[in-house]
């Protein structure tokens, strides 16, 4: 890897992180609108009052546009495997492809197939059917979240798979443990949470421009009603899921919590730092504090990461140079294990390509290496081949990541999640008491600039959303899988200035996609629901 093209690296990675980007505008207030589009219209079945058809359909036509704008750049983003990333596409394609494969077929069939009858079949089928396929639209969104995001999991735990030497690839053994992973579960259960703040932001913001136009005032409460109930249940799933994301990442990426934190030496009782600013002296190589003019709660980063406030929680030193007193092995060392791993690898290789006979000894000694059944293969796998992926690694100092990005993305994200719960409560406060809200609304000046900081509630809730992937994605480099494959490996060997074209074509079409669909919805916004 001495003579590698890093450039290619970078310009890869920011050519995904773009699209990613892109297409994560769309998704969640897709998520989360589609549960709310459902409840109004099982509203308007179970009433019979025409005006929550006519603010179902409202919605549903702002969930239309981010629906279809979604699908384009979730497609190009899957492509993305095959043109940017080959070589990891070949090593887990069996693992990898298999949810994926699932999302299309089941997933995104259900909610395609039904998203026809929701949008066109107002009147052309009963209610009932017509609810049904809201509601069937709603879960096929979710659903198709839950296994983009098992894949993605999978690369942040890689489990219920074996290598097969033979064909140098990773292969699926355990299709459950894949699937109901810890890291899975935890990974749809906050997003999928995260995301219902976000549209209930996103209806609590556009039914307060309403307001304060003075335009379909009973649409906007009745719409803030249901939004605010949804994202009270969603930020606070959101809050305990955080809490398990966090055990989770602990166990399996102890270097990205330990990057959340700025902690670079690890201790018991440790604090969890609620805000802080890091010191830019500090570097891998100095004793400087690495952050000053901090708050922080005592023992609770123990607590989180550990279930136990006494509990010891490894800093960004422990996991580069090691600690023996709680078995933490030094990255060095690491590199050094992984580096045979590969050379076993090699040799395994090259003697099968030259020899036909089975019992030749050297083959069948390194054989035996990669069966996991014998006593053998499993000391290999433990001590060797768990760490395959650090052979590739350069220097030690090439496992941690970019630490000031993680840490002020994670506070900034969890100061949003804290913030939202508050707003809530005050939104369900004033929109389900005729008392309260009457008290707002005869202080007119109070009254206008509460509306105002609904509506700018609006792209803070996206900055929240976008946060979470930059700290789940950037923290765990620079591995594409953990521990296995480092994102240099896994890039296609192309010509880094093709990469930097795509990268500009990518950039206009999917700006020219996001001023459009803005535009799309503004214009539907102002034109407001069918007159009461």
């Amino acid at each position: 890897m001495e003579n590698f093209d890093i450039s290619l690296v970078d310009w890869s990675r920011w050519q995904f992180a773009l699209t990613a980007c892109y297409h994560w505008i769309f998704v969640p207030l897709t998520l989360g609108l589609s549960v709310i589009i459902a409840l109004m219209e099982s509203a308007y079945v179970k009433t019979a009052l025409v005006q929550w058809k006519h603010y179902t359909q409202f919605w549903m036509r702002l969930f239309g546009v981010n629906f279809a704008i979604g699908v384009a750049t979730g497609l190009i983003l899957e492509f993305e495997f095959g043109t940017n990333w080959s070589n990891y596409s070949w090593f887990v394609g069996d693992i990898f492809g298999a949810p994926l494969a699932i999302e299309g077929i089941v997933a995104f069939f259900l909610e395609a197939t039904f998203f026809a009858v929701m949008f066109f079949g107002w009147n052309k089928v009963g209610k009932k059917f017509h609810l049904f396929s809201t509601w069937m639209v709603a879960i096929g969104s979710n659903l198709s979240a839950l296994w983009i995001l098992i894949a993605n999991a999978w690369m942040q735990n890689p489990v219920g798979v074996e290598f097969n030497p033979m064909t140098a690839r990773n292969e699926m053994t355990d299709f459950a443990a894949v699937v109901f992973s810890s890291t899975a579960i935890n990974k749809f259960t906050h997003t999928v949470s995260s995301s219902f703040v976000l549209a209930a932001i996103f209806v609590v913001g556009i039914s307060a421009w309403f307001l304060l136009k003075n335009r379909h005032s009973k649409m906007a409460w009745k719409s803030i009603k249901v939004a605010s109930v949804v994202g009270l249940l969603g930020v606070l799933a959101t809050a305990y899921t955080g809490h398990s994301s966090a055990y989770d990442v602990a166990k399996n990426q102890p270097m990205k919590l330990a990057a959340m934190e700025g902690l670079y030496d690890g201790s018991t009782h440790a604090p969890l730092v609620l805000v802080g600013i890091l010191n830019p002296a500090k570097t891998l190589d100095n004793q400087k504090n690495p952050i000053f003019c901090k708050i922080a709660l005592p023992q609770v980063l123990s607590w989180l990461a550990t279930g136990k406030t006494s509990g010891f929680v490894p800093g960004i030193n422990d996991l580069l140079h090691g600690n023996p007193t709680y078995g933490i092995p030094s990255t060095e060392e690491k590199m050094d294990r992984g580096k045979i791993a590969i050379q076993i690898l090699r040799e395994y290789q090259m003697i099968r390509e030259h020899t036909l006979i089975d019992g030749d000894t050297k083959f069948s000694e390194l054989e035996k290496k990669f069966d996991r059944s014998t006593i053998e293969g499993q000391a290999f796998y433990q001590n060797y081949f768990r760490y395959f992926g650090y052979g590739y690694l350069n220097s030690p100092k090439e496992n941690v990541p970019p630490i000031s990005i993680v840490f002020y993305g994670f506070r900034i994200m969890v100061l949003l999640g804290l913030a939202f719960i508050g707003l809530f409560i005050l939104v369900l406060l004033f929109s389900f008491s005729d008392k309260a809200k009457q008290f707002l609304q005869e202080r007119k000046k109070l009254y206008r600039v509460s509306l105002w900081v609904l509506i700018f509630c609006i792209p803070l809730a996206y900055i929240g959303s976008m946060l979470g992937w930059v700290v789940a994605e950037v923290g765990r480099q620079p591995w594409m899988i953990q521990d296995l494959m480092p994102c240099k490996v896994g890039v296609t060997d192309i010509a880094a200035p093709n990469v930097k074209l795509t990268f500009a074509i990518f950039a206009i079409l999917f700006t020219v996609l996001f001023l459009v669909e803005c535009s799309i919805m503004f214009t539907q916004i102002k034109k407001g629901p069918r007159e009461e």
